[in-house]
Order: structure tokens, then sequence, then C-alpha cells
């Protein structure tokens, strides 16, 4: 718990990084490859990596891609971005090469409405990911209904993340659907943020709401529970997809047949997660990716080793 507790200010540096802070390209890019194998070095083409931080599925997969994409002779350059819809435009222009965990069937759909045509899916690795509110354990709400009439008692705000994430997006449609949007604020400002309101309020043991997701490590490093959503208004569970710009397959006909064999179950994507975020943090992704694959690489015919 503790380990996993303090990644909370790891995503938080990180996070704060700039669309144009990295890199003179504007792209906010950390460039350079993995400490391990032939980084940097590969003799195919250039694949360059857009992620977010702060949402540590793409973190996760961007290092695993990272590693796979290097090994068959592929040159990795890797960009962080700070919100989604510069990420798609980059894309869709071809200033980013991947998305590694894009959310296109329903929490990116807007993105995907407007940049759609200049993108092509290249896959998706996992098939059961979903918006959710959350509260303690110990709270004794157990349903997104059970919000109405207790906006005073929770001094009337449900902490969200970054204002440009499509989860803020359907917790603000969300909102009316229940009669909430009269007696609650979704405050919005960065995930980290929120994770450090809802460490503050469980070690006080204090109520809160919180918006989350899953698959992510939050959800086992903090006593919370999701409430049930019996109007559906989160949206259906969709599926994590890799994303590519247009003609991407064509340009990288190898990399986009390795990338479309990737696909990870909930301990599979659990483990690689823990790895990156917990267990070995900033700056030992590489280590983290190569802890992962001497674990689980067996399990995939597509590993390359």
């Amino acid at each position: 718990m503790k380990k996993k507790l303090l990644t909370i200010a790891a995503i938080g540096a990180a996070a704060s990084l700039t669309l144009a802070g990295c890199s003179g390209d504007g792209m906010g890019g950390t460039g350079g490859g993995s400490d391990s194998g032939d980084a940097g070095s590969g003799d195919k083409g250039t694949i360059t990596l857009g992620f977010l931080p702060s949402w540590t599925d793409g973190l996760s997969t961007a290092y695993l891609l990272q590693d796979q994409l290097e090994k068959i002779g592929y040159t990795v350059e890797m960009k962080t971005l700070t919100e989604a819809g510069p990420l798609y435009t980059g894309l869709a222009q071809g200033d980013v090469d991947i998305y590694p965990s894009a959310w296109p069937e329903l929490t990116h759909k807007s993105y995907m409405d407007t940049y759609g045509d200049d993108i092509e899916d290249l896959g998706a690795y996992y098939d059961n990911a979903k918006l959710t509110i959350a509260v303690p354990e110990y709270s004794e709400l157990n349903s997104i209904e059970d919000l109405v009439g207790k906006g005073a008692e929770l001094d009337g705000k449900i902490y969200g993340i970054e204002p440009g994430a499509g989860l803020t997006a359907q917790t603000q449609m969300m909102l009316p659907e229940y009669g909430l949007d009269s007696e609650y604020e979704l405050v919005t400002s960065s995930t980290a943020a929120m994770l450090t309101e809802l460490k503050s309020a469980t070690d006080k043991q204090e109520d809160i709401v919180v918006t989350l997701w899953r698959p992510f490590w939050a959800n086992d490093a903090f006593p919370v529970k999701d409430l049930e959503d019996p109007k559906g208004a989160m949206g259906d569970p969709e599926a994590l997809h890799f994303l590519g710009t247009k003609g991407f397959a064509a340009e990288f006909p190898e990399a986009a047949e390795l990338i479309e064999q990737i696909k990870l179950d909930d301990a599979q994507y659990g483990s690689l997660e823990d790895l990156v975020v917990n267990e070995y943090g900033e700056g030992k992704e590489a280590e983290a990716v190569d802890a992962w694959l001497e674990e689980h690489g067996a399990d995939f015919d597509w590993v390359v080793s």
C-alpha cells in the first residue's frame, strides 16, 4: 500500500509537463529510448508514441511498445502530453504515430468524430475498460442514486481529473441524468490532484466522491468502491485500442502486425501497470517492462525477446 501511494507524487511530476515543455518540436517529447536492447538504433524507421503520463494505462503500454518495437528494429521516440485533445490532434496531423492506449468507443468518441478520418485503428488490447464514480469502501453510499440529497454532507463536490478528459465529459452528462447537476460541482484539475484529495480523505476516514476508471492502479491502492450506475449514465464497458496516424500500417507493416497481436487480460494488464507505475516507477520503466516480460512473456506468441 505504501509503495503505491507514493506514486501520486511521481504522477504529479509527470503530469506537470506542458505541451511544449520538453522539446523543440512543441509536442512535449522526452525522446530517447529504453535502457535495454538497441534503443534508438533501429534501421526500420522512427515511430513516435504519444501518451499522457498521468493516465497510466497509456504510460504502461507505451513502454511495452517501446521495448518490443525497438527489438524488431525501429527507433522509438516518446512524446508526453497532458490532455487528450492535443494528442488526438497530433495523431491526426502525423506529429504522433501511435496513441498506445486510447478509449475511442465511448470516452474519446468526440475526438474520433472529429479526427477519425485521419486515424487508423491498430487493434484493441483490452476489452473491459469502464468509467466509474467511486467512494471510500467505508461509505454507506452504494449507488449514484444515493448521492441525491447528500450534497451538503459532501460539500457539494465530486472530484474529477483533467478538464479535457473523456471521463470529465461523461461525468458532466451523468449529473443531470440523476438530477445531481444543481447539487454538485464537478471539480476538475488533474489526475494527481484528484488522487491527492482521495488520499487525504481516506487517510482521515472522511467521505469523498471521485471520478475513476478501470483498469487503473488506484482502485487497488485506495480503499474505494464503484457506485452502482442503474441508469448506465457513465457508459458501457469499452475496449482500449492502439491508434495510429493514417497510413501507419503501410509505412510500418511489421510494427502494425506486432501491435495487432497484443491482447491482455485483467491479471496481465494489472501486473504490467503495477510494475511500471509502482514497483519500479519513474525512470525505471524499461526495467519494469523487462521484469514483466520475464514473468509473462512465455504466455504470448507476439513477444520479442
